[in-house]
């Protein structure tokens, strides 16, 4: 990614923080074996301060969107107690296989982390001493055994939207881990928005639809009007 392509991708710039467009498949910072990571691009973004950006959240590799940067540590604190105090509203897009049993509805399902005998990893739900985890969901459109999904995530736990999907019967597209089919993953931080400034309204952005996900979206009654 070149400077140019990630600053084509800042969604919203303010002295505090930055929104950017996450795109599918780049981790947001190096694993153990380093490789390539939307960190290492952030010295693009500095927009003349003495520092680049750091994050103030995660989203999986695989997961798009919307994704906010700190400008400094003042605003990171900030955002953070924000995030901790539950501010920050976010909403995704998911398409996945099968159907929710309700046209809308809640899902609370608490979630664990648990290790597997080749030394990964995956989250599993039901446990009694899990995470509280709170997702909200609206039926956006279907078509031919597909679901557009518009999730509201109150509690902000790792693989939450894809493990919640799966436990109401309807895995996302590309999320083999938890049931799903294969090929790219189609979640989608679609909105964020947060109030930064106390005697202001909440400032945010919206994420343009990926073009993995066009396809199956259209199917369901996506256009760009929606």
């Amino acid at each position: 990614m070149t400077p140019a392509q990630i600053q084509e991708r800042v969604l919203y710039r303010d002295g505090l923080m930055l929104i950017i467009d996450k795109p599918a498949g780049l981790p947001v910072h190096a694993g153990p074996a380093g490789g390539p990571n939307l960190e290492r691009h952030f010295d693009a973004l500095r927009y003349g301060f003495p520092k680049p950006p750091s994050l103030a959240h995660r989203l999986d590799r695989d997961t798009s969107g919307c994704l906010i940067l700190g400008r400094h540590a003042k605003a990171l604190r900030k955002i953070g107690i924000l995030f901790q105090d539950g501010k920050v509203d976010k909403t995704y897009w998911a398409v996945v296989a099968g159907s929710p049993p309700a046209e809308s509805g809640r899902i609370e399902l608490t979630l664990s982390k648990v290790s597997n005998k080749t030394g990964g990893w995956r989250i599993v739900g039901g446990a009694p001493d899990g995470q509280t985890a709170v997702t909200d969901y609206v039926v956006k459109g279907r078509a031919d055994g597909l679901t557009w999904l518009e999730l509201t995530p109150h509690t902000g736990r790792t693989h939450q939207i894809r493990v919640h999907c799966a436990s109401i019967g309807c895995p996302l597209l590309g999320d083999p881990q938890y049931g799903g089919p294969e090929g790219a993953l189609h979640l989608h931080s679609r909105a964020i928005s947060l109030p930064l400034y106390p005697k202001r309204e909440p400032v945010g952005a919206v994420a343009p639809v990926p073009a993995h996900m066009r396809s199956a979206l259209a199917a369901c009654g996506f256009t760009e009007a929606s």
